[in-house]
């Protein structure tokens, strides 16, 4: 759980700086939202939630 909501947190994160320094409208950002809702119901689910696992246990394991 405590993965899925550092996530949450970052990809919303990412998204308002996007908004407010790259260009990205407001519009293109709720697209990108109700994709990632529509594909979480999809059978690519499971796939998409264990590469994001496998990538945030890599991150974890830099030390700098």
């Amino acid at each position: 759980m405590a993965v899925s909501i550092s996530a949450v947190l970052l990809l919303g994160i990412m998204a308002v700086f996007l908004i407010r320094k790259a260009a990205l409208r407001p519009l293109h950002a709720v697209v990108c939202a109700l994709l990632g809702f529509y594909l979480a119901g999809t059978s690519l689910a499971p796939s998409i939630r264990d590469a994001g696992t496998s990538f945030a246990g890599l991150v974890n394991g830099i030390h700098f």
